[in-house]
Order: structure tokens, then C-alpha cells, then sequence
């Protein structure tokens, strides 16, 4: 796995912890909210800045960068402001979300196998985050029936991007080897 999906999917499990942390501060006053905002605005103006001399791909991958650091920014805002679980589970989806849109865009500049792999291997990413927020949510809203089912639905939505990812890498073999991988991957996970 490459250092930059290596970076998005630490950035996605360090945002659990940080942000049952946060889940438990009492809602914040309108005057922080606010001007939290306008600092999620002013660094995404500054950021957007320093993407303007960049060229082709690191142009649009900075440009969403710096777009997801904005948009979570302001999340993490609403969540602190709101104070509620429910918040914090939607401030995790667009964490979740944005950080899916860099990782694809930074596929991009990779072609064939290597690109396709790279894109499963996003999801796969973008699964895992988008199952915690789930389970969040369900956590926040639901009883404990409805957490169990979004665990079970989190997990299989997991196994299924994995087994994508795993069976796309067999793709880029031939003949007996990419037969015994996909046979490989199909018995790990039970396809």
C-alpha cells in the first residue's frame, strides 16, 4: 500500500478517538461555532492559495485537500456546537467522504491495474471510515437492536470493498497465477 493511502487511512482511524473526545464536550457557544467557521474559511482561502502555482493533479488534489480540511473543519464545528452524538456521526461521514474524494483524485495520475487497484483500495478505506460513522450514529439514535444491525451491515460492507480490493490485484497476473489468486482471494473470503 502506498504512504499517501497509508496517511488517509491513519487520518480516518485517528479521527475516531479524537472524536469520541468530542462527543463528550457539552455544546459549544454560537460565538465559538462562528468563529470557528470563519477560520475553516480564511484556511481554506489560504490553502486554495497555495494550490494556484501547482500544475495538472497535485493542482486538484491540493485544491481537494484543501476543500476537506474546510468542509471537516466546519463539521467538527457544527458537531461541537450541536454537543449531540447524532453530530458527531455526521461530522465523521464527511470526514469520511472528503478524505475518499482526495484519496481517488490522487489515484488520477496512475493508469491501468495500478490506478484500478488504487481506487479499490479508497473504498475499502472509505468503507471502513463510513461503517464507524454508522455505528455511531446508530449508537446515537437507536437502540441497542440498531446498533448490532449497523455493525453487521459495517462489517459486510467492509469484507465486500476488501474482497474488491484483494480480487482487483489478481488482475494484474495471467494465465495460472492470476487464476490461483483469484481462487486465493475467493477462498479467504468466502465468495
Amino acid at each position: 500500500m502506498s504512504k499517501w493511502l497509508s496517511a488517509v487511512v491513519c487520518s480516518m482511524l485517528v479521527a475516531t478517538p479524537a472524536g469520541m473526545a468530542l462527543a463528550q464536550v457539552p455544546a459549544g457557544s454560537k460565538a465559538d461555532h462562528e468563529a470557528a467557521i470563519k477560520q475553516a474559511d480564511a484556511d481554506y482561502k489560504a490553502a486554495s492559495a497555495r494550490c494556484d502555482g501547482m500544475k495538472d493533479n497535485a493542482k486538484d488534489v491540493c485544491k481537494l485537500e484543501a476543500r476537506r480540511d474546510r468542509d471537516v473543519a466546519r463539521a467538527d464545528a457544527d458537531a461541537r456546537h450541536e454537543g449531540t452524538e447524532k453530530a458527531h456521526a455526521k461530522a465523521m461521514k464527511t470526514k469520511a467522504d472528503r478524505d475518499y474524494d482526495v484519496a481517488k483524485e490522487m489515484c488520477d495520475d496512475r493508469k491501468g491495474n495500478e490506478k484500478d487497484v488504487c481506487v479499490k483500495d479508497a473504498k475499502a478505506a472509505h468503507e471502513r471510515a463510513l461503517g464507524t460513522a454508522k455505528i455511531e450514529k446508530a449508537a446515537a439514535t437507536g437502540s441497542p437492536e440498531d446498533v448490532a444491525q449497523a455493525r453487521r451491515a459495517a462489517q459486510k460492507d467492509n469484507l465486500d470493498a476488501a474482497y474488491e480490493a484483494r480480487k482487483e490485484r489478481c488482475d494484474a497476473m495471467s494465465g495460472d497465477a492470476r487464476s490461483q489468486c483469484q481462487a486465493d482471494v475467493a477462498a479467504k473470503f468466502g465468495k
